[in-house]
């Protein structure tokens, strides 16, 4: 056996993890699979918790980049928690993480979730504004905490306002088409402009509560509306790498393919309107 060997672990299938990984407990295999800059995910159908929030993502999608910018026992955080997905694939993952959710509603709901489940890490849902993150954690004994990574998915500006399909769907049935009624969310600014600067600020605030060379990922994506493509993907990444000393370093993006979802006649006949059928997965890296 070659001297080298001596620094690998072979997991079968899963290929070999080199000990001196300092980033995740994935084997190069893994890794290499991960680096690819476009996946097809494909989530389980949600069940009626999870389809009372009108945006979430799954948990599976989150776990596979909680797994791979964390090892086990790290610090995780949501700042825009909805109904708890990302604490429920940290749990999963036996990350320690906290999430910060303005809504009353989809707080209790992420509460509730996270109870049905016996985690050994510490998986710790708050409510409130994530701008105000300093006096969560200070409230909460949290303070010396430095997160090893960040992952969430903001409002998209107005999307939930468009009458869609998808909203008439929802309503018909009684559930939510909006994140909230509150004034502080950002995802009922009404102002493209003023929605980029507040998330931002928002995203100030995380920065200090990051561990220096910690990762930031974004689930977002561009909005059409009024007949305009908006490229919020775009200024979100541009914005929060304009921020002087709070600037988050831009490393790449990842392409959700979302080839599961069904075509719609949209402009057939009279112009072009695209079927959105993937998501931006933003990577920042915070670097000061």
């Amino acid at each position: 056996m070659a001297k080298t060997d001596k620094n690998y672990i072979q997991l079968g299938k899963r290929g070999r993890l080199n000990k001196n990984n300092k980033l995740n407990s994935l084997t190069g295999k893994e890794w290499i699979k991960f680096s690819k800059s476009w996946f097809v995910h494909r989530p389980t159908k949600r069940n009626k918790t999870e389809i009372l929030h009108p945006a979430k993502y799954p948990e599976s999608l989150v776990k596979e980049f909680i797994e791979f910018f964390t090892k086990e026992g790290d610090w995780v955080l949501d700042p825009f928690l909805g109904s708890g997905s990302t604490l429920i694939a940290a749990g999963e993952s036996k990350r320690n993480a906290v999430g910060i959710e303005l809504s009353k509603k989809f707080y209790n709901i992420s509460k509730k979730r996270i109870k049905e489940n016996n985690y050994k890490a510490k998986v710790l849902p708050f409510k409130g504004n994530s701008k105000n993150i300093t006096n969560i954690l200070n409230d909460n004994d949290l303070q010396k905490i430095k997160f090893d990574f960040v992952i969430t998915s903001p409002p998209y500006w107005n999307q939930l306002e468009r009458n869609n399909l998808r909203q008439k769907n929802r309503s018909e049935k009684k559930l939510a088409t909006k994140y909230s009624v509150n004034k502080n969310d950002i995802g009922n600014e009404k102002d493209y402009k003023k929605f980029i600067k507040l998330q931002a600020e928002i995203f100030d605030a995380v920065y200090d509560h990051t561990k220096k060379g910690g990762y930031l990922s974004i689930i977002t994506n561009n909005v059409y509306f009024k007949s305009k493509l908006y490229p919020l993907a775009y200024e979100t990444a541009i914005s929060l790498t304009k921020r002087g000393k709070k600037s988050w370093i831009l490393k790449d993006e990842k392409i959700w393919l979302q080839d599961d979802k069904p075509l719609i006649a949209l402009g057939v006949n009279n112009a072009w309107v695209s079927n959105r059928h993937h998501q931006y997965c933003l990577i920042f890296r915070k670097e000061n």
